[in-house]
């Protein structure tokens, strides 16, 4: 595990996990053995976190990356309040603790991509996806070395990715366009930060990584950007997650959660200047840094939720999307069939929030 120097957050790679090891992270959490996520918070201890539930707060897990960060000026600016939304938000320094924390059912809702997702529902969670909280435009990279010009210069050369990622998943897609397939390249298996330090050390021809570990891979003497998921619309997707018994049993606390995101997003507009101080301080980076990660993740408008959420025949797609990362999991050997994705959308806290703002034609 790799922390990036100066950054105050724990950085841990957007994966797709295997289903035994959310499964076994979930027995260790549900059977109340102790809690390996262990967030940063006014409350901490699992017994806090189970007080909050009763006293009708929404747990909300959310960790280090841009399309996330807006929660954090939700909590500050009194959105949440505002939007008759009771969040305990909760910081997680680990991605993974996250997810298993959510698969437990130790929190109701997290910020979380949606091969992960489509990766829990295999392994037997029962979530929903209710909101598009931003899709990565450039800040996941293929970085090669001088001399690499096109994708198909890829054949034949050592290129290191964490397996299972939605970076290696973004490898894949690139190499299938050029009409390569997935053993004409040398694959290297590293986690993410090991990944681009073998990069720089010329070990490999090529890495994939997300940001900031692409900072350290282009520190390589003529290594450049080849692509990135700015080129895949909606290949790498980041969303807000509830466990269905949730969304079932309060779905006006979910609808109030969907509002205060939305409002959170027209504060973005209107005070910028503060906003970024708020997400650049939980990211322990400079406002200027953080600009330059935010440049790559795009923000989801309302009007691009409500397309996301349809039918169609690309990765702008959720359900298309869902399909072609439940593939992605046989493929690389986390899942032996695919997932049923056909109940994990839910589009109608989204339209609700439509129906009451959007101005008659």
């Amino acid at each position: 595990m790799k922390v990036r120097s100066g950054l105050m957050f724990t950085l841990i790679p957007r994966s797709l996990f295997t289903n035994c090891l959310l499964s076994f992270l979930a027995v260790l959490l549900t059977v109340g053995c102790t809690n390996p996520a262990v967030y940063i918070q006014t409350t901490t201890t699992t017994e806090a976190a189970t007080a909050a539930v009763s006293s009708g707060a929404i747990d909300l897990g959310f960790s280090a990356w841009p399309g996330w960060f807006p929660w954090q000026v939700a909590q500050e600016q009194g959105i949440f309040k505002a939007k008759a939304a009771p969040v305990d938000l909760k910081w997680f320094d680990g991605y993974l603790e996250s997810i298993s924390t959510l698969t437990a059912g130790q929190i109701d809702a997290n910020s979380q991509t949606l091969g992960d997702t489509v990766s829990s529902v295999s392994g037997g969670a029962d979530q929903v996806v209710v909101l598009v909280n931003d899709n990565s435009t450039g800040n996941d990279k293929i970085i090669v070395r001088d001399g690499i010009n096109t994708i198909a210069d890829l054949k034949g050369k050592k290129v290191a990715a964490e397996e299972g990622t939605v970076d290696h998943f973004l490898l894949l897609l690139g190499l299938k366009k050029a009409g390569l397939k997935p053993d004409d390249i040398q694959f290297v298996p590293l986690e993410t930060g090991k990944a681009a330090a073998a990069f720089v050390a010329g070990q490999v021809d090529a890495t994939a990584v997300f940001a900031p570990f692409t900072t350290q891979a282009l520190k390589r003497s003529g290594s450049h950007e080849l692509f990135s998921s700015k080129d895949f619309p909606g290949a790498i997707s980041d969303h807000l997650v509830v466990t269905r018994k949730f969304v079932y049993e309060h779905p006006e606390q979910v609808q109030a959660l969907v509002d205060a995101w939305f409002a959170t997003l027209d504060y973005l507009k209107t005070n910028q200047a503060k906003a970024y101080e708020i997400m650049a301080k939980r990211a322990g980076v400079s406002i200027e840094e953080y600009q330059d990660y935010a440049d790559g993740t795009r923000l989801f408008t309302l009007e691009e939720n409500l397309k996301a959420f349809q039918p169609g025949h690309d990765m702008t797609s959720l359900l298309f999307a869902a399909e072609e990362m439940s593939q992605f999991l046989i493929d690389v050997g986390l899942a032996k069939t695919k997932p049923n994705t056909t109940l994990l959308f839910d589009d109608r806290f989204v339209k609700a929030y439509a129906q009451k703002h959007t101005k008659p034609a």
